[in-house]
């Protein structure tokens, strides 16, 4: 188990100073590894000092800004560095903006918000944040501009893995986001029975976070920046040593996509809210395909599919999150995604993300490799169907409320 992201929530004119001491201080405050100290800040068209009018000159400005934006967090110790959501009340022309800031570094991430914490979703930013992943897939050869974009729905501030994170404004906060996933294979392998497994995974889970709780209190005390929580998700690493899917197998499902896999999902997500400890973001299952050496292999095999993987966001957590795409994938497909994503994070009151990433030049069942160590080899996913209906295509802000009723 490690720390995959210190994250500090604050202000964009909060103090580098200030920062690049937590950071430092934060980098050997924990009994476990931190592999990076990140800042996350209020959403960008909330501070960033011009409006938006999409015009070359302009975008030129912003990406300049950007960078020496960037340039300053990198030398206060931020590794990673979120823009915030374009939110649902902010005009959908700063969705143009969005490639400017990604082009400008390879440090910056940005997100757009297509449901929002109130059961609003919006079918027509479905459709425009379509063409945005579409747009951001050329800005590179490889389509990678995509790890630093993702949709939102029903996300809330204060979850410290990226894209999502962002800050709520006023005074800085931080939180820790976990890779856990070893965590669990090692809690369920060997086990009799489910409730060994259940109980093994409970108390590691609340051993680690007790001992992470203190060091944070501590760390909080010394720099006065409030701890918000812990993310304790059960986030992969691209080994199978650290593979998710590989816990889900470890619990009997014969390969992830298999029947059986839902349930696999659903018992380790239950285990990890039965813990006690300061949670925050999303605190469940991490299936990212390419960043799960099982989970790309059993993609690569077509053997789990886009669909199945929205099956277990149902019952677990985060959404879809690096699913290879061919290059050439439509509109109308990645609106009809984002439309699912959207829906089930309103109706089952959840935050959820997709984070989808078509790639220039490849086609259906071509191989993904790249030269990044996060990644695990795969191959290109399909998308079921290629066309959204007039109705969907043409829907706009609507609610899709989740109903609880009462007995009489």
């Amino acid at each position: 188990m490690e720390i995959r992201s210190v994250t500090l929530f604050c202000e964009p004119d909060f103090a580098p100073a200030a920062a690049a001491a937590f950071f430092a201080d934060a980098r050997t405050a924990f009994p476990y590894a931190v592999q990076s100290t990140r800042l996350a800040t209020p959403p960008f068209p909330d501070w960033l000092p011009m409006a938006w009018d999409a015009t070359p000159a302009q975008a030129d400005r912003l990406s300049a800004r950007a960078a020496e934006f960037a340039a300053r967090w990198q030398a206060a110790g931020a590794g990673y560095v979120s823009l915030g959501p374009v939110l649902l009340r902010h005009p959908a022309a700063w969705l143009e903006a969005i490639p400017a800031l990604l082009g400008a570094t390879d440090v910056l991430f940005a997100a757009v918000e297509i449901a929002d914490t109130h059961q609003q979703l919006d079918a027509g930013r479905c459709r425009q944040m379509a063409g945005l992943i579409r747009q951001v897939s050329t800005l590179r050869p490889d389509g990678f501009g995509n790890l630093y974009l993702a949709a939102l729905a029903n996300c809330p501030p204060g979850a410290p893995f990226f894209p999502v994170a962002y800050h709520a404004g006023g005074p800085p906060t931080f939180a820790l986001a976990i890779e856990a996933a070893d965590l669990a294979r090692t809690a369920v392998q060997g086990c009799a029975s489910l409730s060994a497994a259940r109980y093994n995974l409970v108390a590691a889970i609340e051993e680690a976070a007790a001992a992470l709780k203190a060091a944070a209190e501590a760390l909080a005390a010394r720099h006065r920046i409030a701890f918000h929580g812990l993310d304790f998700s059960l986030a992969p690493f691209p080994t199978d040593g650290k593979s998710l899917a590989g816990a889900l197998e470890d619990l009997g499902a014969p390969h992830v996509g298999a029947s059986g896999s839902l349930f696999a999902a659903a018992f380790l997500t239950e285990a990890i809210q039965r813990a006690r400890f300061p949670r925050c973001g999303f605190s469940g299952l991490m299936l990212p395909v390419l960043e799960d050496s099982v989970l790309a292999a059993r993609a690569a095999a077509g053997q789990v599919s886009l669909n199945d993987l929205l099956l277990y966001a149902a019952v677990c957590g985060v959404g879809l999150d690096t699913v290879p795409l061919p290059g050439a994938v439509s509109q109308d497909s990645l609106t009809a995604v984002l439309l699912d994503v959207a829906a089930l994070a309103t109706r089952l009151d959840k935050p959820l993300t997709a984070r989808l990433m078509p790639l220039p030049g490849l086609e259906v069942g071509d191989p993904v490799h790249f030269d990044f160590p996060y990644f695990a080899d795969s191959r290109v996913m399909p998308i079921a169907g290629d066309k959204v209906g007039d109705l969907l295509s043409a829907a706009r802000r609507l609610e899709l409320r989740r109903y609880v009723r009462e007995e009489k």
